[in-house]
This record gives structure tokens, C-alpha cells and sequence, in this order.
């Protein structure tokens, strides 16, 4: 009955057709689902795309390679759980693209790092790491503080999100490169109009210098919304701890 099976060991090409096949059949059975993405990932109440500031700073963190060390996936695991908080919901990156999951880690998952530390914190931390966590062994990042961000180009970059289906509005496309200036700029005139396109979203002044809207203020204020927008306390009754 399975004889044939001598076809595929005696004629490599045949074998290699076969490989295929069967790796064809596999990805189109886990691919497929995540062209119905929508249905897939339940809604969570308090996720929200990114505003402008916190778009750039993301990519900034990407381009600095910062995921190559920090993941932002808290597994159901004890250990995880007690370290870092809630276990990560996969609605919570239904607006990343691409998320920043994984499995690497010279440092600490980023996944609820927002509201930990201040802001001073944090630019001391990019600026000289070492100066708040001696064992620390990443590079500085100073240098963030002088770059202004690019904010003629967030409009552009809100589009493409849009193509990606987040649900930016076109008033928002519109007003991008004011958005990001605004949520830097707490005082400034379009602040109000900034609070009423991103509800929830916070505005300050992140790198200390209100002269400019630099690259320090965007990474920071990226890293300062990661795991903010749930309330997790509805999720209580699922963690290991309160599972025993």
C-alpha cells in the first residue's frame, strides 16, 4: 500500500516536488487565516492606533535596531507574568506593522515599559545607559536629542498604515505633520485640536528641550504608550497566578 513511497526515495527531484507540496499545503493553512484578520483578533477596548510622534518613534526604534534586544511578548509564563505584567493580547499589535514580537533578549520586554519610568529616566537612559543601569551593555543614543523628526513625511507614513487597514481618518492624514509637532508642544495652538483627533493620547514635552521636536522626544514617547492602553484589571482572572 505504501510502496510509492520508493518513488520519492529513489528520484530526488520527484522528492523535492513532493517537499513542496507539502510545505504548499501548510503555509496556505496558516496563511490564509490572516487574510480574515479582522475576525481573527478580538477587539480590545483602549487599543489605539498611533498618533504621529509615536508612529515616528517607532520607527526610529526599529531602525535602531532596538528589537534586536527587547522584545515586546510577555508569555503566559509565571516568571514572565510576576516580571513583566499582564501576558501580551494579540489585539494590542493589531496596528504594528510589523509587530515586535519575539524570543531575543539582552534586555527586558518593552511590552509594558510605558508609565514605568519617567522621562528624565529614559533620556538618561538613551543618552548614557550605563548612568541608571550599571550592568547595562547597550550603546548610547544621544545623538537622538539633536535630530529634528521628520515631520513632512508622517502624512505619508499615516497612509500607508491606512493601506494596512488602521483606521486613520482623513482629517488625521491631514493634520499628521501638525499632530506630531503638537503632542511635543503642550502649550502649543493646535494642542487642543492634537487631544481631540487622539483621545487618551498624552502631550509633553518628552526630551526637555521645548526648542525643537526631536527624535528623543518621539522614541520616548513611543516607549511611554507601550501596554497603556488596556486596563488590565478585566483580565485579572486569567493569569497563572489566580488559574491554580
Amino acid at each position: 500500500m505504501w510502496s510509492f513511497h520508493k518513488w520519492f526515495e529513489r528520484h530526488s527531484l520527484i522528492l523535492v516536488v513532493g517537499i513542496l507540496v507539502v510545505v504548499s499545503i501548510g503555509g496556505l493553512v496558516q496563511i490564509a487565516p490572516l487574510f480574515f484578520i479582522e475576525s481573527t483578533i478580538e477587539e480590545v477596548e483602549g487599543v489605539r492606533p498611533y498618533t504621529p510622534l509615536e508612529l515616528a518613534g517607532r520607527r526610529i526604534y526599529i531602525r535602531e535596531g532596538c528589537y534586536v534586544c527587547h522584545s515586546q511578548m510577555i508569555r503566559p509564563l509565571r516568571d514572565e507574568v510576576e516580571r513583566y505584567g499582564h501576558y501580551s493580547l494579540a489585539a494590542e499589535s493589531m496596528y504594528d506593522h510589523p509587530f515586535q514580537w519575539g524570543s531575543k533578549r539582552s534586555g527586558p520586554d518593552l511590552a509594558r515599559v510605558g508609565g514605568r519610568y519617567s522621562d528624565e529616566w529614559h533620556r538618561a537612559h538613551l543618552e548614557d545607559p550605563r548612568s541608571v543601569v550599571p550592568e547595562s551593555v547597550m550603546p548610547p543614543y544621544a545623538f537622538l536629542a539633536n535630530a529634528d523628526v521628520a515631520v513632512e513625511q508622517m502624512p505619508e507614513h499615516l497612509r500607508v498604515n491606512r493601506m494596512l487597514s488602521v483606521p486613520y481618518s482623513d482629517e488625521q492624514l491631514a493634520n499628521a505633520s501638525i499632530d506630531a509637532r503638537a503632542q511635543a508642544e503642550p502649550l502649543g495652538e493646535n494642542a487642543f485640536d492634537f487631544e481631540q483627533r487622539y483621545p487618551g493620547a498624552v502631550s509633553r514635552d518628552f526630551d526637555g528641550n521645548p526648542e525643537r521636536v526631536s527624535e528623543m522626544d518621539a522614541l520616548i514617547a513611543y516607549l511611554q504608550m507601550l501596554g497603556t492602553g488596556v486596563d488590565f484589571n478585566v483580565y485579572q482572572a486569567d493569569t497563572p497566578e489566580n488559574r491554580r
